[in-house]
């Protein structure tokens, strides 16, 4: 009898999602999202990529660090 009775809830659950049932029943919401915390800079590629191409253009305009100033 039990076996029967959860077979029914399941079809006429199934049959109420597919929109075949009279009233939709509404469901319990998701779990909220925990927002997304903020990201540190070191795991930040576009921080890092911007950082990496400032140290190049200061390198252009300058003498290496290993040659002296004549």
């Amino acid at each position: 009898m039990i076996l029967f009775a959860a077979i029914t809830y399941l079809a006429v659950r199934w049959l109420q999602d597919r929109g075949y049932g009279g009233q939709q029943v509404p469901r319990r919401p998701s779990r909220p999202q925990p927002p997304s915390r903020p990201v540190a800079p070191d795991d930040d590629e576009t921080f890092l990529r911007d950082l990496e191409w400032q140290r190049r253009q200061e390198r252009r305009g300058k003498n290496p660090p290993d040659q002296p100033e004549a």
